[in-house]
């Protein structure tokens, strides 16, 4: 398996949808607790980034953060690398 650029982008998309809809945290509140932390980001940016799976890696990051992430396990993630490498 060799994962092309939008494989990764897909990846980051898949994971933030997936944490999103897991915490139950749209993207209105995903800014408001990014706003919280000193961040600021609109709802439609936020929108736009994650479903084109293109961000900085200290947005990643602070999303992770104020999301509450406690794990990000390399098997998850290396099974939805392997679902997106296969569609």
């Amino acid at each position: 398996m060799q994962p092309k650029t939008r494989d990764w982008r897909s990846l980051v998309q898949r994971l933030l949808k997936t944490e999103l809809s897991k915490k139950g945290v749209k993207y209105q509140d995903l800014s408001d607790k990014l706003a919280a932390i000193g961040i600021h980001q609109s709802a439609d940016n936020l929108r736009n980034k994650v479903n084109k799976g293109i961000m900085g890696a200290d947005l990643l990051l602070q999303i992770i953060f104020v999301l509450n992430i406690k794990q990000l396990r390399y098997e998850d993630i290396e099974e939805m690398l392997q679902d997106i490498c296969h569609d």
